[in-house]
C-alpha cells in the first residue's frame, strides 16, 4: 500500500524548527486560553473542595476541579462510555488546541500528524468504578472497556483515532516531567519529518484510589482552607493540592506553519532530562545538582545564557525540603542575581503531568500577551527559598523561558522556549 506523501516536505533531519500555533488549556483556571490568563493575571485561587467524590474519610480533601466542565461538549456518547474523565479533558483539551491553530478537526494528511501526550495515574476513576463493580456488584463483572479506558496509553489511542493521527505516536510517563518531556519529543518527531504534533498533558488524580497512592507518599497538604492550603516556597507551605487538567499544543514545523499563515506563540529551543535515582520518600528532596544539570543543558542546547531568561516557571511542589531543592537548583545555574521566578500553581493545584504543560501555556501566554505575570506567591519566603519572584508584572526583554518540572522518584525536565513578539495593535483599535 503506498501511503500519502506529507503536505510538506520536511527540513532535513536535524534542521527541523518547532513551533507552537495552539494552545488548549481545560483546568482549574478555566477553559480556554482567555480563561486561564484571567486566572494568572488576578491570581484569583481556583482550588477548593473537592466535588467529584466524598472526600470526607481522607485527611486531604482540597482539590483543583475543572469548573463548568460538561464533557458531552466535547465527546459524543460513545466515547463516553469508553472513556475516563482523563481522556475527556484531552479530548476537550486538543479541540481547543486545534481551533486556536486554525487546523481542522481530522487531520488532511494523517501520516503526517502525530499526536505524544505525557500521562501518569491514567483513567483511574473508570478503573475504581469497574472494580467496585466486580467486586461489590451482584454481576461481579467489569465493562467491555475497562481494558481500554484506564491504561496510560488511553489518550493518545483515543485521540488518534478520532483525530486521524497515523503519524508516529506515542505516551510518555514521568510524573510531572513528562508534560515537558512530550513537548521535547514532539520536537524530535518534528525533525524527523512529521509536520503537525499534538503534545502536552492532562491528569484527573481525584478519586479515592488516587487520592489514597498520593497520601502514600506524605506530600499532600493536611490543610482545608483553600487559601492556606497550597503554599510553594513559603514559610507556612507544608504540601500540594492534587488538581486535574492541563493543557494540550500543537506543536508545528516552522516552515509548515508558515506556509499557511499560522499565529505563532513561540519555539521549543532546548530541553533536557536527567534522573536522581531515588525513590520518593519522607527523607528524600531531590537532588539540586542533578536538577541543575537538566537546565543548563536545556539552556546550552537552546544557545542561551542563564543571563538571557526572562522568566523562569519552577516546579512549585509546596514540600518545604523540595522547595529549598529547588531553589538550591536555581541558584547554582542562575547565580547570585536570578531571573524573575513566577509560579500559580498555588491558583490551580498541582495537576501532575498536567501542571507542567499548563506551566508552558503560561508562558507562552505570557509572551504572546506582552507581560510576565506576577507570582501568586509566597508572601513569606521560607528560608532557603528566597528567590526573585516577580511581585508585579513587567514586559519581557529577550522572550526566553526556562520552564522546570520534577517527577517523583527522580525525573527532572527543563524545557527552553522563545517567544514571538505580539503583532503590533493598529493605532485606530
Amino acid at each position: 500500500m503506498t501511503l500519502p506523501a506529507p503536505a510538506v516536505t520536511p527540513a532535513p533531519a536535524g534542521q527541523a524548527r518547532a513551533v507552537v500555533t495552539g494552545i488548549g488549556v481545560v483546568a482549574p483556571s478555566g477553559i480556554g486560553v482567555d480563561a486561564h490568563w484571567r486566572t494568572v493575571t488576578s491570581g484569583v485561587r481556583r482550588t477548593g473542595p473537592i466535588t467529584l467524590f466524598d472526600p470526607s474519610g481522607y485527611p486531604t480533601r482540597v482539590g483543583g476541579e475543572v469548573p463548568g466542565f460538561h464533557p458531552a461538549a466535547y465527546v459524543d456518547t460513545r466515547q463516553l462510555v469508553q472513556t475516563d474523565r482523563w481522556t475527556q479533558l484531552g479530548f476537550a483539551a486538543t479541540a481547543l488546541a486545534l481551533a486556536d491553530a486554525g487546523l481542522p478537526a481530522r487531520a488532511p494528511d494523517p501520516y503526517a500528524w502525530a499526536v505524544t501526550l505525557a500521562s501518569s495515574s491514567g483513567g483511574n476513576l473508570f478503573g475504581q468504578r469497574e472494580l467496585q463493580r466486580l467486586w461489590g456488584g451482584a454481576s461481579r463483572t467489569v465493562g467491555a472497556y475497562q481494558s481500554i479506558a484506564w491504561f496510560y496509553a488511553a489518550s493518545v489511542g483515543q485521540l488518534s483515532i478520532h483525530h486521524q493521527f497515523k503519524g508516529p505516536s506515542g505516551v510518555l510517563v514521568a510524573e510531572a516531567a513528562g508534560g515537558l518531556d512530550s513537548l521535547a519529543h514532539a520536537v524530535r518527531t518534528i525533525r524527523r519529518g512529521t509536520s503537525v504534533v499534538i503534545a502536552g498533558a492532562t491528569e484527573c488524580p481525584l478519586s479515592p484510589y488516587a487520592l489514597a497512592c498520593q497520601l502514600r507518599s506524605g506530600l499532600l497538604s493536611p490543610v482545608d482552607e483553600p487559601a492556606a492550603a497550597y503554599l510553594p516556597f513559603d514559610r507556612a507551605a507544608g504540601g500540594y493540592v492534587p488538581a486535574e487538567g492541563g493543557a494540550v499544543f500543537v506543536v508545528e514545523e516552522r516552515g509548515h506553519a508558515l506556509a499557511r499563515g499560522a499565529r505563532i506563540y513561540g519555539e521549543v529551543t532546548g530541553w533536557a532530562a536527567t534522573h536522581d535515582a531515588v525513590h520518593t520518600g519522607p527523607d528524600t528532596a531531590g537532588d539540586p545538582a542533578t536538577y541543575a544539570r537538566a537546565m543548563r543543558l536545556a539552556l546550552e542546547r537552546a544557545g542561551c545564557t542563564p543571563g538571557e531568561v526572562d522568566l523562569v516557571v519552577p516546579d512549585a511542589l509546596g514540600v518545604p525540603r523540595y522547595d529549598r531543592s529547588e531553589a538550591t537548583a536555581l541558584r547554582a545555574v542562575f547565580g547570585d542575581r536570578p531571573p524573575p521566578v513566577s509560579t500559580h500553581k498555588s491558583l490551580t493545584g498541582r495537576a501532575h503531568q498536567g501542571g507542567s504543560a499548563l506551566d508552558v501555556a503560561t508562558a507562552l501566554l505570557a509572551f504572546h500577551h506582552d507581560t510576565l505575570p506576577a507570582s501568586a506567591g509566597p508572601v513569606d519566603p521560607a528560608p532557603g527559598c528566597e528567590l526573585g519572584f516577580l511581585r508585579a508584572p513587567r514586559r519581557p526583554e529577550r522572550r526566553v523561558a526556562l520552564v522546570c518540572a520534577r517527577g517523583f522518584d527522580g525525573f527532572n525536565s527543563a524545557l527552553v522556549l522563545r517567544g514571538t513578539a505580539p503583532t503590533p495593535r493598529n493605532a485606530t483599535d
